[in-house]
């Protein structure tokens, strides 16, 4: 190449990179779970964000801290008055997160307090109940939620309002019963949900794949129907949707981060395009497929748009069902 060409080449790339503007370097990276060990927030932190640190993205290691209450509502008032700006900030989120902000439990926050980063999955609802429960079929629980609804009850890791909570009003309105008769118990996790079925204090578990099969697995739960469009494999091969039952109610849970307003645009687009590159590796695929994940993926301005939609589309849901 000729020399002056070169220092040309030389020239368009510096400038296309930013001279003497220093590229974003995350150091120290925490992710907030808003909520309890065991559940999905607590999942997306503690196995989905390691993918980052594995496949080289992101040096170090990525702290997970547990910060529960309100059904994701402590973290994010947290995150929002305290972290402004923190460019090594990731919080878990998910269709519950949005739900809630839609329900205007979020102490008057709004969507645009935060800065949407990335989705990189959806984890399908499920309805479970105990392998000795009577409910055998989905039909068995429809029949006696029109019998007596109250006479059923129902756990789940989000709060009154939130994602679990509608997943399980949808198909309740479904077999024609009175969404207000639905009795519904809120837990601070998927979790610790689960712990009321397997103790026996409770009929039934709405929540996500990645929060039942494993316990599927231990022969905690066995579940009932999966909130997808069609039938998921592995495991779940044998789980009918509620769709293929007459039932119009499909539920899936997107999952991936929000992070503080006020980072620097370096760090948003840092991060935005580290999660995509995560997003397209084997071992993301690998993990995703593991935990029953399906393939759905967001970033940057189109997560941003996709959070404040969804936000507007559960707030009509809300009113439709009678839940605000």
């Amino acid at each position: 190449m000729h020399r002056t060409l070169r220092i040309l080449t030389a020239l368009a790339v510096m400038i296309g990179f930013g001279v003497g503007v220093a590229q974003f370097e995350p150091r120290n990276v925490e992710c907030i779970a808003p909520a309890d060990p065991g559940g999905g927030w607590d999942f997306t932190c503690r196995q989905m964000a390691p993918v980052l640190v594995e496949l080289g993205l992101v040096p170090g290691s990525i702290r997970t801290q547990n910060m529960p209450g309100g059904g994701g509502g402590v973290a994010f008032a947290y995150v929002v008055s305290n972290e402004t700006g923190n460019d090594n900030l990731l919080v878990a989120a998910s269709t519950a997160t949005t739900s809630r902000i839609a329900a205007g439990e979020f102490a008057g926050f709004s969507a645009d307090d935060v800065r949407w980063v990335a989705a990189l999955g959806a984890d399908y609802g499920v309805v479970a109940v105990a392998p000795d429960s009577p409910f055998e079929t989905l039909e068995d629980l429809m029949d006696a939620w029109r019998t007596d609804p109250r006479s059923v009850s129902v756990v789940g890791g989000s709060a009154v309002g939130g994602w679990d909570h509608l997943k399980v009003l949808l198909l309740a309105d479904e077999a024609d019963v009175n969404v207000q008769d639905v009795r519904y118990t809120t837990f601070t996790a998927g979790g610790s949900a689960i712990i009321e079925i397997v103790a026996g204090r409770a009929d039934v578990f709405t929540g996500d794949v990645s929060e039942a099969l494993p316990q599927v697995e231990a022969g905690n739960l066995r579940i009932l129907v999966v909130l997808a469009d069609e039938r998921q494999g592995g495991l779940l091969a044998d789980v009918p949707t509620a769709v293929e039952l007459g039932y119009d109610v499909v539920g899936p849970n997107w999952r991936g981060f929000y992070m503080p307003a006020g980072i620097s645009d370096e760090a948003y687009e840092f991060w935005v395009e580290t999660f995509r590159e995560m997003a397209a590796s084997p071992e993301w695929e690998t993990l995703r497929e593991q935990n029953g994940i399906a393939d759905f993926r967001r970033f940057g301005s189109d997560m941003e748009a996709f959070a404040e939609q969804q936000v507007l589309d559960i707030q009509e849901l809300l009113t439709e069902i009678g839940a605000r």
